[in-house]
Parts: structure tokens; sequence; C-alpha cells
């Protein structure tokens, strides 16, 4: 279709809601990938995305792992920067008041290494009006419990989702981890403990080497896989958990282009979050937002509506 076509042809719907919170497309960048926002302002329109999700914020200045904590793998990356973030406290002072200016919902990702910081976490979102929606960060390890990690055991899953749920004063996104044998099982426990809705998924924990030192590529010897690589395992859990909650589920991995974003949207996902590709183009957000309304336009879909769920098996 010609641009001058194009023009005269209705633009879609693209809006939808999640746990409540109304979105004008649904398309929004994954925690740890797009700073506190701001960082993202010389490259795109923040008030043209669906939201902004934060970087993840625990109860006190976190400095992460030690470097190297990133290294390139084929149609992927590996990180383990260990949650580096300013705290809470600094959140409030020095990254809110630029979030404030935003016409544009802001979605906190939070976590903790115990039931009780996360609990003191979600309280504390409480005090920030303009926080639309906490993301609670399951993938961290319990520390007062052996270092089990929160996301991969349902039981431990459900208590900290119960706990925040108890804290929190605002719609619960739940950030699932695929380190799992079965992520419907925990996708269950988190709906049943409480979550509005469900984002997933994180990244699959990967190890790269240096066949020339034969040492770990990062320090931390194994790290997060994200990227196009995954792509294909990320779309095929959002399946199995949108056919197994009610409540909304958010697709996360390996998006790169608008059409990696339709496959989430078509096998049930009511919006997308994008992750690794913002550090390849920082303004590939919005390529993916105008490439999703051009296909709806293309194939006569007035409401993106139309388009979520629409796997045909």
């Amino acid at each position: 279709m010609s641009e001058t076509t194009r023009t005269t042809v209705k633009k879609p719907s693209m809006a939808v809601e999640i746990a409540g919170i109304k979105l004008r497309n649904p398309v929004m960048p994954a925690s740890g990938t797009f700073g506190y926002g701001e960082e993202y302002a010389p490259f795109l329109d923040l008030e043209k995305i669906g939201a902004i999700v934060t970087k993840g914020l625990s109860l006190k200045p976190k400095a992460g792992n030690p470097t190297p904590r990133i290294a390139e793998t084929i149609s992927g990356m590996l990180n383990a920067i260990g949650l580096q973030n300013v705290g809470i406290e600094a959140f409030i002072q020095h990254k809110m008041p630029f979030l404030r200016t935003l016409n544009t919902p802001v979605i906190a990702n939070f976590f903790g290494n115990t039931l009780e910081e996360y609990g003191e976490v979600a309280k504390r979102l409480n005090d920030i009006p303009e926080i639309a929606a906490g993301e609670l960060n399951i993938s961290c390890p319990n520390v007062k419990r052996g270092g089990i990690v929160f996301g991969t055991d349902p039981k431990a899953a459900s208590e900290v989702v119960a706990l925040v749920r108890k804290q929190l004063q605002k719609p619960l996104i739940v950030k699932l981890t695929p380190n799992v044998t079965d992520i419907t099982v925990v996708a269950r426990a988190v709906e049943e403990a409480g979550a509005d809705a469900i984002s997933c998924i994180n990244t699959i924990t990967g190890m790269s080497v240096d066949i020339h030192t034969r040492k770990p590529r990062i320090a931390n010897r194994t790290g997060g896989l994200s990227g196009p690589a995954i792509r294909p395992i990320a779309v095929r859990m959002v399946h199995q958990v949108v056919q197994t909650v009610s409540v909304p589920v958010i697709g996360i991995g390996g998006i790169s282009r608008p059409m990696d974003a339709l496959e989430f949207l078509i096998v049930g996902a009511k919006a997308v979050q994008v992750g690794t590709a913002n550090f390849v183009d920082p303004s590939v957000i919005q390529t993916i937002i105008d490439g999703i309304e051009e296909f709806c336009i293309d194939e006569g879909i007035e409401d993106i509506h139309e388009l979520i769920g629409s796997l045909k098996l």
C-alpha cells in the first residue's frame, strides 16, 4: 500500500487495557533495558509508547555484579548485571520528577531478596501516585531459604505474591522466569495468589566460554540469555500461560521487529515488552508500534483486539 493510499485509510484502534491500566498501544520496554525512561527521551517520543517499565527497584541501592557482566552471543546476549539500581528512595527523589511530566503510564518493576524486602518496596510504591502498577520480579533468590529462586518454586512464588498483594494498593503484574519445568504451574499459582496480570518470560539461564582464556565470558559464570534466540521459546511459553490463566498476559522475549510482536499478540498476549533490541536501536519501540499499525491497515483490522488471541489451531 502506498503512503498516499495509507493516509486515506482509517487508523486502527491500538488501545488495550491491562489490569485496569489503559495503554494507547500494546508496546512497552522490558525492565532493565530502558533505564528509568529519561535515558531514552532523546531517541523517541515517550508519549507515543504504551507504557514505561522501570529498571528493577530494590529497597536499598544495589551495585550489581562485578564486570564483565555482558557478553554477546549469536542472535542474543548474556547478562549478569546483578539488578544494579538506585534504590526506591533515590528513585522517588531523582527519577520520578521527570516521569511525572509524561502522559504515559509508569510501571515500576521491583524485587527483594527476602519476603520482607518485597513487602517493604511494595509499600513504598503506594506513596507514588503516578506509578500505575508494580511489576514483581520473582526471578530472585530467597537468601533466607538457601538461595532458592522465588519464581522456580510454585509455593514460594505464591507466598511472595500473596504478601505483596496485601501491601500493594495498585495493580500487580508478576513477571515469570522461564527456568522451570512447567511455567503453567507457576502461572496458576501466582494468579491464585492475587496477580492482576502476568508478564513472561524473563531471561533463560545460559553460559558462554572464551576459548582462548578458557574462562567464562562473564564474571558471574552464568547469565540471562535474551534476544532473538529465545523468541520461539518465549512465544511457546506465553501461549501456554494464556491457555492457563484468566488474567491478561504481557509477552516478552526476543522482540526486535513488528512481526515478532505480532506473534505474541496472535497467541494471546494483550501487550508486549521489548528488551534487548533497545540496545541495538533505541528507537525500535516506535518502529514496532508503527509496523503493527501498518499490518492492521493492510489486513483490514480496525481494532487490535481482532488480532489478540486470533491463533488458528
